[in-house]
């Protein structure tokens, strides 16, 4: 068994060819003059419309209008799950270099801001010890509450080896990983949609997070990404290059996202 596990998996059908373009995709937005002159704002505008998205991939969807006025933010079960994503996008750069050392510290951290009114406080950023989770998604086929903390905590090992993969399989495995194995009670979604954003960030590919990896998951749609989830569970290689080829993919497609954002503010 080779020691870095990652580094094989560009090797898949399609993988190096959806990585190359979703890297290619993100370097243009981080070189565009237009982007870096307003960064600030885009960042903030990335940051509110990956929130609204990951919010909507879990059935939270509300008007854009009612976010940027915050009357989505109403108290409601919609607008609870609304808030708890964009506090997740508010944790997420602070998180950054906590992430690089210690990956289980910082999800951690963020399900504890994620499930705040969601679970009891003696809950909050705790890997679950049942074998019940929230399912929005409706993934199906939840891991036991011991392999969920046995593989994350394996993740956690990956995720700090050296590795000759590239940051975007990383980040689809990082993702993935959380994702399926649902190693928190309730929001293990917002928190694994958020490490797509660390990976990123803390490997130096968007590290100001002015990409929207979160639109281009809510662009391919909750069938396609629940399927490519169920896919990389199975793990078989056809069903781990699908996920990580769509992930490139909606990684991609986040970095359009930027352009629309720049488009905005003008």
């Amino acid at each position: 068994m080779p020691t870095d596990v990652l580094a094989p998996l560009l090797d898949l059908p399609g993988v190096a060819d959806a990585v190359a373009s979703a890297r290619s995709a993100v370097d243009e937005v981080l070189w565009d003059r237009g982007v870096r002159a307003r960064a600030g704002e885009v960042v903030a505008a990335s940051r509110m419309r990956g929130g609204w998205a990951s919010a909507a991939i879990d059935g939270a969807e509300v008007r854009p209008d009612a976010l940027v006025s915050g009357d989505a933010l109403d108290g409601s079960p919609m607008g609870r799950v609304v808030g708890a994503a964009l506090a997740v996008q508010v944790e997420t750069p602070l998180l950054v270099d906590t992430f690089g050392r210690a990956p289980l510290q910082a999800l951690s951290r963020l399900h504890a801001v994620a499930s705040a009114g969601f679970v009891d406080d003696d809950l909050r950023g705790r890997l679950r010890t049942s074998d019940d989770a929230d399912d929005p998604m409706r993934l199906g086929g939840l891991p036991s509450y011991a392999e969920a903390s046995r593989r994350t905590t394996q993740l956690a090992t990956v995720l700090t080896s050296p590795t000759e993969a590239p940051a975007l399989v990383v980040a689809a495995i990082a993702h993935g990983e959380i994702a399926v194995l649902r190693p928190f009670p309730w929001g293990s979604g917002l928190v694994a949609r958020a490490t797509t954003r660390l990976v990123l960030a803390a490997r130096g590919i968007d590290p100001d997070g002015l990409t929207v990896p979160e639109a281009g998951l809510f662009a391919a749609g909750r069938p396609a990404y629940a399927e490519a989830l169920r896919a990389y569970a199975s793990g078989t290689p056809e069903g781990v290059a699908r996920w990580i080829v769509l992930h490139a993919e909606t990684v991609r497609v986040g970095a359009a996202e930027t352009r629309r954002i720049l488009a905005d503010l003008v």
